[in-house]
């Protein structure tokens, strides 16, 4: 099944239901843009060809900020938040699997919704705010690849975090050679340090028990388990990546039919699940290796001293025991490898922000370099000042920056896909929509607890004079209730009755069956959009099965 023209063989993947002058109407109009063509029947192997925006996405998951949270949650609550990872990639599923649908079905992304949705204002506003999460984003890959190289050539950590401004020139001179051959190299890369700490998990024989305790009785005891359960639900729900997934699968020709419509939600829902369950174990035995060494009675002075205030530069003791004086090395290459393939995925969904907000499409190279830029001033000050235990503590407050940053990314896809207008027949459940704003208003509930109780404690105890403390508290007050208004408005907001739906309603369809000359440019995705994907090869019938 090839991909060309209506001679060619070939079957188009624009059908309208009870509507046959659409048959013979491509999807995408540009016959150059390099797509995977999706077969137009029914089948479990059709599966194969959804495969790749998934485990793209999930890469975030076990990218150095996971890492770095991961590991300090370990140390210092032993398994006592492991029910946040089960909690949050749990969630991650179900937001993650939105974002997909919401793709499939309108063929634009969650940027092109939100410019088409909201005022200019609010519209530059939302673009601004996914531009600090993509920086937040990309400050632990810069310190994480600090790290890396620290650990492998004894580099300054100030000076690594330089040296990283230069991974962008090495990832194009890496993907002339395709990009799926790079994602491969990297996953590698990255499946070495899962390998690694699995080893480790059996060596450190943590308690089982426990384990499954910290997995399924929540607690929290303190504000500083607030903090890293905060960071840990902004390591793993990231807002970027609901950009990037509503994205990345628009590079599939779908059947443009219900069932055809239905079919690449559920497998793309398939395919995300098994890809974050992956990052799910992996996140679960970083964190047990960390609580069961750095809390074993038989550990000596030195280590205990790198448990108290543990990082990525310091985390390779764990893995000693099992793979000797190569440890650090081969956690190096790994956390170089996953510094690295987070920098693909946040590159993308950069231009993807920046296209869709904005209708601007940049060089991936200068939009690189500019992300990159912006991520390497804060790291490089904290790494001059603080060292390598300040960039760490950078790396957690970027991740909590992620999370206040989720509910204005999180709340526009929650609205519409839950907007009949639409999504058409392919809305949400009212079973999926009360779930996910369950799991919304939890995570903003949770964000504007620790921001409150935090706010308040820093005023109380502080050496400021009196009206110093009364100038700063109006400030702060007046920052959360800004905050506040924004999450407010967007929940409140009615959603426009506009249609972006590529699969109609049945009267729709015969609106648009009386009106054909409105047909060919009748919402369909924008050559920008699809000329952004990753590249890859059109593949026929033969090569999916």
């Amino acid at each position: 099944m090839a991909a060309g023209g209506p001679n060619s063989g070939q079957p188009q993947f624009f059908s309208r239901a009870g509507d046959e002058s659409f048959s013979h109407a491509p999807l995408i109009e540009n016959t150059e843009t390099d797509q995977i063509v999706v077969p137009d029947k029914k089948s479990w192997k059709n599966l194969f060809a959804y495969m790749g925006p998934g485990f793209l996405v999930s890469i975030a998951y076990i990218d150095p900020g996971n890492f770095e949270t991961d590991l300090q949650s370990g140390a210092q609550y032993k398994y006592e938040l492991l029910w946040i990872i089960l909690l949050a990639s749990c969630a991650a599923l179900v937001i993650q699997s939105l974002a997909a649908n919401l793709g499939v079905v309108t063929g634009k992304h969650l940027a092109e919704h939100c410019k088409a949705e909201y005022p200019k204002v609010q519209n530059f506003i939302l673009w601004i705010l996914a531009e600090i999460a993509i920086v937040a984003c990309d400050i632990p890959e810069v310190i994480g690849t600090a790290f890396a190289l620290n650990m492998l050539f004894s580099i300054p950590i100030w000076c690594g975090v330089l040296l990283t401004g230069l991974s962008t020139l090495l990832l194009l001179a890496l993907q002339q050679y395709g990009i799926r051959k790079l994602e491969f190299l990297i996953a590698f890369l990255v499946l070495t340090i899962a390998i690694c700490f699995f080893l480790e998990l059996g060596y450190a024989q943590p308690d089982v028990g426990e384990i499954f305790y910290g997995l399924f009785v929540p607690q929290l005891k303190g504000s500083g388990a607030t903090g890293l359960a905060i960071s840990l639900l902004g390591a793993m729900v990231m807002p970027h990546n609901l950009f990037l997934h509503s994205a990345l699968v628009l590079s599939r020709k779908i059947p443009r039919s219900v069932p055809g419509i239905k079919e690449a939600c559920r497998f793309y829902m398939i395919e995300s699940g098994f890809a974050l369950l992956v990052a799910f174990f992996i996140n679960v035995a970083v964190i047990s290796v960390s609580g069961a060494v750095c809390n074993s009675p038989d550990l000596n002075k030195e280590d205990q001293m790198s448990c108290s205030d543990l990082d990525l530069n310091e985390a390779s003791f764990l893995l000693r025991n099992v793979l000797g004086k190569w440890s650090s090395k081969l956690f190096a290459i790994a956390l170089l490898a996953s510094g690295q393939s987070s920098t693909i995925t946040g590159t993308y969904a950069g231009q993807y922000v920046m296209q869709g907000f904005l209708d601007l499409k940049l060089m991936p190279w200068i939009r690189n370099f500019l992300t990159r830029s912006l991520a390497i001033v804060p790291s490089l000050i904290v790494a001059i000042i603080g060292g390598p235990s300040g960039a760490g503590k950078l790396i957690i407050i970027s991740s909590m920056i992620l999370s206040f940053e989720l509910p204005f990314a999180l709340i526009p896809l929650l609205k519409f896909t839950s907007s009949k207008t639409k999504m058409g027949p392919h809305v949400n459940s009212l079973a999926i929509t009360i779930l996910t704003w369950i799991i919304g208003f939890l995570i903003m509930a949770i964000n504007i607890y620790y921001l409150i109780t935090r706010f308040v404690h820093v005023l109380i105890h502080s050496d400021l004079q009196l009206a110093a403390v009364i100038f700063i508290g109006i400030l702060g007050f007046s920052g959360m209730a800004l905050y506040l208004a924004g999450i407010a408005y967007l929940v409140l907001r009615k959603t426009k009755k506009i249609t972006h739906l590529l699969a109609p309603t049945t009267e729709e369809s015969e609106r648009l069956s009386i009106e054909p000359s409105k047909t060919s440019a009748y919402n369909l995705p924008s050559e920008e959009t699809v000329s952004m994907q990753l590249p890859q090869r059109i593949r026929t019938t033969n090569d999916v099965n």
